[in-house]
């Protein structure tokens, strides 16, 4: 872990976080990452909260072994017939944040969950608020998470940041236009595919605005090499190389034969990771060519994917576009002075925080170099373009997934000059995030 990822990992929980479930009858704790039975209890508590059934004991090792690195916090009933199971769950972990041009320090959020017998209480509110104070105080300038329903954490300053597409393609009807990539396509086993992927990874996400780095244990879940993987011989890999040898890109599939039809057999994409245009190029010509394959399914992909303009045919990809990564910024100088910026401008703004975490008054200012620059003022300075809005909309603006033309005529957002607004926060290309945490 870094310093921050431990530091925040170590911290107590927050003090208003214990007073107020205390006073309701309930005990929050940190689960000790050392206790099987301790961590056992809370995985069961969290397949619970996600409809999933009970974890069985490969799994319940498997992610012993994995997710150490998380902070856990469980929420206990002392009264319920099951004291050691929580009755609430919450995990955290620092994580890397790809935005435009730049890297930043994020509190990665997920396995939130309340039971149903215990709703209505103030119990998600109160563990998002003090672990929010929490990694604020850290030293993390933004939060983020993937949600299961989109309406509930808006309340809490996340603003939907970067959105997914999930194509459906007829193969036939699609026909490749794009160009001939130099390079070869090959088969290779999960393992081998499993020993690229990090890396490979790690070269596509800087550029990726809204990308995470991967979480422990992902990619062996991904690849079916760890103990619980569920049918991991359904999985094929190939490789894309470059005429160097470079191995510039890889894919993950599944293909589901139609016993009807086997000329029309689906193919599942789970990953394909592409670190130049010509692997990109090399691994989707290879899929759009496979013998018996009618449709290929392939989720997680960008809003503008070059692949829509690489087939003859636009109307034989069915697209549905949802929304997928939700940031949360905790330190807004921090926060805006990570990333680049177009064009040289200075505006005004004033957060409103509903969590009073990060609100107030500030100026940025870009330079022609691309940098950032972000003081808090006593009061919003006169004669400069002003923008007002809430920290979700600000979170929102951050990776360029959004206009700010968009968001005032929305009357999500106030200010005089909009469309300057948009020119500061824009970017070349949408924010993405290619899988669940």
């Amino acid at each position: 872990m870094t310093d921050l990822a431990s530091r925040f990992h170590d911290a107590p929980l927050d003090t208003a976080l214990v007073a107020t479930l205390s006073a309701g009858g309930l005990t929050p704790a940190r689960v000790d990452d050392a206790d099987r039975a301790q961590v056992d209890a809370w995985l069961g508590a969290v397949a619970r909260g996600f409809l999933d059934g009970e974890p069985n004991d490969q799994r319940r090792e498997a992610f012993f072994d994995h997710t150490a690195y998380r902070r856990k916090i469980g929420v206990y009933d002392t009264d319920a017939p099951q004291p050691l199971e929580p009755v609430a769950t919450f995990a955290s972990w620092g994580a890397a944040l790809a935005v435009p041009g730049g890297d930043l320090p994020a509190c990665a959020i997920s396995a939130v969950t309340v039971s149903p017998t215990h709703r209505r209480r103030g119990i998600l509110r109160t563990l998002m608020a003090g672990e929010l104070r929490t990694a604020a105080e850290a030293g993390f300038p933004v939060a983020a998470l993937t949600v299961s329903e989109s309406t509930i954490y808006g309340r809490f300053g996340f603003g939907p940041a970067a959105a997914v597409a999930d194509w459906r393609l007829n193969v036939r009807r699609a026909r490749w236009t794009g160009p001939a990539a130099p390079g070869r396509v090959d088969f290779v086993t999960r393992e081998q595919g499993r020993a690229l992927a990090e890396a490979l990874h790690e070269r596509v996400r800087p550029a990726s605005p809204g990308e995470l780095d991967m979480p422990r244990g992902h990619w062996d879940r991904f690849f079916g090499t760890r103990p619980d993987a569920e049918k991991p011989e359904l999985l094929r890999v190939v490789q894309y190389a470059s005429p160097s040898g470079e191995v510039d890109g890889i894919a993950l599939y599944t293909v589901t034969e139609n016993e009807d039809d086997f000329t029309e057999s689906s193919l599942g994409l789970q990953v394909l990771l592409a670190a130049t245009d010509a692997a990109y190029a090399g691994l989707w010509r290879f899929f759009l060519s496979m013998d018996l394959i009618g449709t290929i399914r392939a989720p997680g992909l960008a809003v503008d994917e070059p692949l829509w303009w690489m087939i003859a045919d636009q109307r034989a990809a069915t697209i549905t576009v949802r929304d997928h990564h939700y940031v949360r910024i905790l330190d807004v100088p921090a926060a805006l002075a990570a990333r680049r910026y177009d064009v040289a401008d200075t505006v005004a703004i004033e957060v409103v925080d509903p969590l009073e975490i990060a609100g107030g008054p500030f100026v940025l200012t870009t330079d022609v170099d691309g940098a950032g620059f972000v003081e808090v003022a006593d009061e919003p300075p006169l004669g400069l373009p002003s923008l007002r809005l809430g920290i979700a909309e600000l979170s929102a603006l951050l990776l360029g997934g959004v206009s700010a033309v968009t968001l005032a005529r929305a009357g999500r957002i106030e200010t005089d000059d909009p469309e300057r607004i948009a020119r500061i926060f824009q970017t070349v290309s949408a924010p993405r995030l290619s899988f669940w945490y």
